[in-house]
């Protein structure tokens, strides 16, 4: 529950608004943050600005007013959103992307109190932008850098809860797409937006290839870019095994229902590897270009891949303790690094756990 820092902690605010545009993994980690908002101050009002795909994702959030801002109308819709903000004044602003879009857009919205990161995490001119900031506490989860976004406002988040909205057709929908037969479900969700974080098709098809032979129902899950169609058609080229083919068939609404049936999701650093984690689906993450540590699957990372410190080693000469916190290594081959004996490995962790809790 949500609970003040201090005794003395200040009064519930009316009105709080929440900037975060991008990308579906983080705003999937603002959701624990509106909960808490919520629960401490039940009669607050939340607008969050955010961006199209982002609003698809999450419509339907009990509380929250959604108003989108789409990148590719430049100052034009910050000046619209200015316009829909005419004659309010929030009472607090929670700036929690410190991109110089995101860091501009802020001006045009109306509050008393700014609220944004730390210095070490700020960039592109932030703190101009804001007049408060959260702690600054390195080597935390991305997730729980955002959620500190409640302290400044007097309050803690001790619990996380995500709660996503899904609405009953999209349940039915999953239901629908393969049987509930009790055989386990290993899926793949093979694409990135960070090319680089990618993995190489023929060692996602070994994989599916062994899982298969242990009885598992393989199931390959995407978006409809060209990139992921091109990417599942190389993987079911390359299975020896039949796969259901998913990719493209569902809508960002239906998304966390068909992770919801998987006992296990392989996935790069993704929007998909957190939307399955808050559905509470265990999560194989092949890390190599981004650390697990801050951006993995929150709730769990015992079936997580790491070969982040090895890729700091060979590419930046010096091993992931000596990075700042966050590093991103993104090399044109850094994912190679994660064999299939290792993502086999991962597996047979999650198999047994399985095995162990029935």
């Amino acid at each position: 529950m949500a609970i003040p820092p201090t005794a003395g902690a200040p009064p519930a605010l009316r009105t709080v608004c929440l900037l975060r545009l991008s990308a579906l993994g983080d705003v999937t980690h603002v959701l624990p943050l509106v909960h808490t908002l919520r629960r401490a101050w039940p009669d607050v009002a939340l607008t969050w600005v955010i961006g199209k795909g982002e609003q698809r994702l999450l419509d339907g959030l009990p509380g929250v007013e959604f108003a989108v801002y789409d990148k590719k109308t430049g100052l034009a819709g910050m000046r619209a959103l200015r316009r829909q903000f005419a004659g309010r004044r929030f009472d607090a602003l929670l700036q929690m992307q410190v991109a110089a879009r995101a860091n501009l857009l802020s001006a045009f919205i109306p509050a008393r109190r700014r609220v944004g990161y730390d210095r070490s995490r700020s960039k592109d001119l932030h703190g101009l932008f804001i007049n408060e900031r959260i702690p600054d506490r390195p080597g935390i989860h991305v997730l729980d850098a955002i959620g500190s976004f409640c302290e400044p406002l007097g309050l803690r988040q001790t619990k996380v809860v995500w709660d996503m909205p899904v609405p009953e057709e999209a349940w039915a929908w999953a239901a629908a797409q393969w049987p509930d037969d009790g055989t386990p479900t290993l899926m793949i969700s093979p694409c990135s937006s960070h090319q680089r974080r990618n993995w190489m098709p023929d060692r996602y098809a070994a994989v599916a290839d062994h899982a298969a032979a242990a009885g598992w129902r393989i199931v390959l899950c995407g978006g409809r870019s060209e990139l992921e169609r091109r990417t599942a058609d190389a993987i079911l080229a390359a299975l020896q095994a039949p796969a259901l083919d998913l990719v493209g068939k569902d809508t960002l609404k239906q998304l966390p229902a068909l992770l919801a049936r998987a006992q296990l999701l392989v996935t790069p650093d993704s929007g998909p590897m957190h939307i399955a984690n808050a559905m509470g689906t265990k999560v194989l993450g092949l890390h190599a270009a981004s650390n697990p540590a801050r951006s993995g699957p929150y709730s769990d990372r015992r079936f997580c891949v790491d070969r982040y410190d090895d890729a700091a080693r060979k590419y930046l000469g010096k091993p992931a303790s000596e990075l700042k916190w966050g590093t991103k290594i993104e090399f044109d081959d850094v994912m190679a690094l994660v064999t299939v004996d290792d993502a086999i490995a991962a597996f047979e962790r999650r198999r047994a756990d399985l095995q162990e809790t029935r």
